[in-house]
């Protein structure tokens, strides 16, 4: 456990000792899009009966940030070690690969609640938020925090220059949270968006999230909890497997 918590210790080093950038930056960024979009589109925008828009846009911008950030803590340190050449200090310890991963997903969880965390103060400064069912919101972001953290270990993994992982962020991962119900209600969607909406994970873990603020979802929370749980299963075995056979980082 001696090397899990060293190395646990120093991801949470790793992005508390630039927290300019990966803490505040993200926490800034969430707020100008609760200005722009709740201050000048709120007021035209009716979601669900008894709930602002405002009310509905904050739990989306604060899942949304912990979820990039969580992805972009594995994933960032990842590809950092392997440019830089300093992965051999990490794989040289007789670290087992599920040390590994536990301490670089847990980093990630700590780095996404930071995150969410600093979001949510800042928005209830502006807006008056409720908590009708907290334990919910607890869950998801957890969850939702976890399997992100466990796909940016998997595209770090993948990855072999920052132009790759750049091209895995904007290219999956913005795409699946922008189309996730960040902003809006998927039943304000076309039926086919709907539809295509149902495919994409990221939109059960927000909407989940969403459910402990407002006590109103799209789907039945069971049914995300369940596809959350099932897709983050998926990715750990998936993550397991690559670095038990040193997949792109042992050669």
């Amino acid at each position: 456990m001696t090397g899990f918590s060293t190395l646990f210790r120093k991801e949470i080093l790793r992005f508390w000792k630039v927290s300019l950038q990966t803490v505040l930056a993200p926490v800034i960024t969430a707020l100008l899009y609760l200005t722009i979009f709740g201050h000048a589109i709120g007021s035209h925008v009716k979601v669900y009966e008894n709930i602002s828009y405002n009310g509905f846009l904050v739990p989306g911008l604060v899942m949304m940030a912990m979820l990039q950030n969580a992805f972009a803590n594995t994933s960032s340190s990842l590809i950092q070690s392997k440019i830089t050449g300093n992965l051999v200090f990490i794989l040289l310890p007789p670290l087992s690969h599920f040390e590994f991963f536990l301490a670089y997903t847990l980093a990630a969880v700590v780095r996404g609640l930071v995150v969410g965390a600093g979001v949510f103060i800042v928005a209830i400064w502006f807006i008056p938020v409720s908590l009708p069912h907290p334990i919910w919101s607890i869950v998801f972001g957890l969850l939702g925090c976890i399997m992100l953290g466990i796909l940016g270990l998997i595209a770090g993994i993948w990855a072999e220059k920052f132009d790759q992982l750049a091209g895995f962020q904007n290219f999956i991962i913005m795409p699946l949270t922008f189309l996730a119900g960040v902003f809006y209600s998927i039943h304000s969607l076309p039926e086919i968006w709907q539809q295509f909406s149902h495919l994409n994970p990221f939109f059960y873990m927000i909407d989940g999230f969403r459910y402990g603020f407002i006590g109103a979802s799209d789907v039945p929370i069971e049914k995300s909890l369940s596809i959350i749980v099932i897709c983050t299963a998926i990715l750990s075995a998936i993550a397991l497997q690559l670095l038990k056979t040193g997949y792109k980082i042992r050669h």
